[in-house]
């Protein structure tokens, strides 16, 4: 691994990616799989909340805001991308969660208007309430710090893509400096978001589009979520059901990977 840069030399370069052509951020699931994205070429990682929880054996929210942070710690260490965060909700505090994620290396961070205790939306004046207290944390960083505001909508039972804009309308009006809407189902989906703001627009990848197709829409940065730790996962299941089964270890080649 090569030297790491200064966070201000990572939160500019984090910054800059959303001023130019649509990006892909991949999501690494622990400090190996961000090693393997960092030798492929990415320029910049993002964490997955359900691919971390399934690292401790838990389902997705299941990690604490200091296990988070341990985590951040972790894929800093051990990488010189720029690093983004899934807040999830803020952990019953999206400033101090905030704080303290930057505090361990990373440069940007996600908070999103669904509250995971009571399973259900944040009527939009707390949800824009607790985005502008991060907002306000972020302005007192001493280096950029990228925030992107979520509207959970899609994901969540209620694919209302009229609130959904609403939403995120107002969390720029609030400050933040990415929106995005996973979930949404088509290019027209896409373009009706990023119609409706100002802001760089995040796009959840989908299985029946392009990288191309999403930024010909308007994105300008598309996220795997948990996508790439459950590929690594059915392998994983794949692997050890055909052992299981024949007895064979034709699997077992070892590590093929450029640049580990």
């Amino acid at each position: 691994m090569s030297e790491q840069p200064t966070q201000e030399h990572k939160g500019a370069a984090f910054r800059a990616l959303h001023a130019g052509e649509a990006f892909v951020i991949p999501n690494p699931w622990d400090a190996g799989s961000a090693r393997v994205l960092e030798a492929l070429g990415f320029r910049a990682l993002a964490t997955t909340s359900s691919g971390f929880a399934f690292t401790l054996g838990r389902p997705d929210g299941g990690a604490t805001i200091a296990e988070v942070v341990e985590h951040v710690r972790a894929l800093t260490a051990r990488t010189t991308l720029p690093l983004s965060v899934d807040l999830e909700d803020g952990h019953d505090d999206p400033a101090a969660a905030l704080a303290r994620i930057a505090r361990a290396g990373a440069v940007g961070g996600s908070i999103e208007d669904f509250d995971r205790e009571r399973q259900v939306l944040y009527p939009l004046p707390e949800a824009e309430a607790r985005l502008s207290a991060a907002v306000a944390a972020a302005d007192e960083l001493d280096f950029p710090f990228t925030l992107t505001a979520r509207a959970e909508n899609h994901i969540r039972g209620n694919p209302d893509l009229d609130d959904t804009i609403a939403r995120l309308q107002a969390y720029e009006r609030v400050g933040a400096d990415v929106l995005y809407a996973p979930g949404l189902r088509d290019v027209a989906e896409i373009q009706a978001v990023c119609a409706a703001v100002s802001r760089p627009v995040n796009v959840l990848a989908r299985p029946d589009l392009t990288v191309a197709a999403i930024a010909q829409a308007g994105a300008r940065r598309i996220s795997l979520g948990g996508g790439l730790a459950w590929v690594a996962a059915q392998a994983m299941t794949d692997a050890a059901t055909r052992l299981r089964d024949t007895g064979e270890f034709t699997f077992a080649s070892g590590p093929q990977i450029d640049g580990w």
